[in-house]
């Protein structure tokens, strides 16, 4: 794996971008003008990694946006050492910016080709604190529960109850959320029996389904 200079020149124009788009934590910035997005990518769309557009990966999923991917990051309001469910592994781009970001991160992916490819990447660049699982998203991850932060990557015509019981009191869950086109909600629950809901901008993401797929 190589982050050349032209690379690097790349991802701040890329970063300047998105900061004339409204990203405003200059942390979330720093991370992703720091993260090869190129390692993330199979080797045809290497050239055009720091365009703001969403690529092809395995299993017809895809890389999110760049721009989506800050957005969604800036909505959870990452802390150093918070703990963080992430359904929806993917390529493992968005995993490696919340550890980035000093997250605990627990990632879980359906398919597993995805988890495989997703999970020896991040032990060659060493995210240690990012835990990969081959597992359904809906049902969570019950046995590390709270978490301080739920991310969903994939769209959702409804939030699973389930997943929000994983999240604990004051935490916050990012999901997109509608069946076409996806509003992106920002849940917070306010006490262990209530939660408000924040519905923003509008995105499109892949359908966040049920099961696990081999191979």
């Amino acid at each position: 794996m190589n982050d050349t200079y032209r690379h690097k020149g790349l991802r701040r124009k890329l970063i300047a971008q998105l900061r004339d788009k409204g990203i405003a934590d200059e942390r979330i910035l720093t991370a992703m003008d720091t993260l090869p997005r190129h390692f993330f990518l199979e080797k045809a769309f290497e050239e055009m990694a720091y365009e703001d557009k969403a690529f092809p990966i395995l299993k017809g999923q895809t890389i999110s946006q760049p721009y989506t991917v800050a957005y969604q990051t800036q909505l959870l309001g990452v802390e150093a050492g918070q703990r963080i469910l992430e359904i929806g592994t993917g390529s493992g781009y968005q995993a490696a910016l919340l550890a980035m970001l000093g997250a605990r991160v627990y990632s879980l992916e359906r398919h597993e080709n995805l988890y495989k490819n997703a999970t020896l990447l991040l032990r060659q660049m060493n995210f240690v604190t990012v835990r990969t699982y081959l597992r359904d998203g809906y049902d969570g991850l019950l046995a590390l529960a709270p978490f301080d932060r739920i991310l969903l990557t994939a769209g959702v015509a409804e939030m699973p109850q389930n997943l929000l019981d994983q999240l604990a009191v004051g935490g916050i869950c990012v999901a997109p959320m509608g069946e076409k086109t996806q509003t992106m909600c920002r849940i917070k629950r306010t006490s262990e029996t209530l939660f408000s809901t924040e519905r923003l901008a509008d995105f499109r993401f892949v359908p966040f389904l049920k099961g696990i797929e081999k191979q």
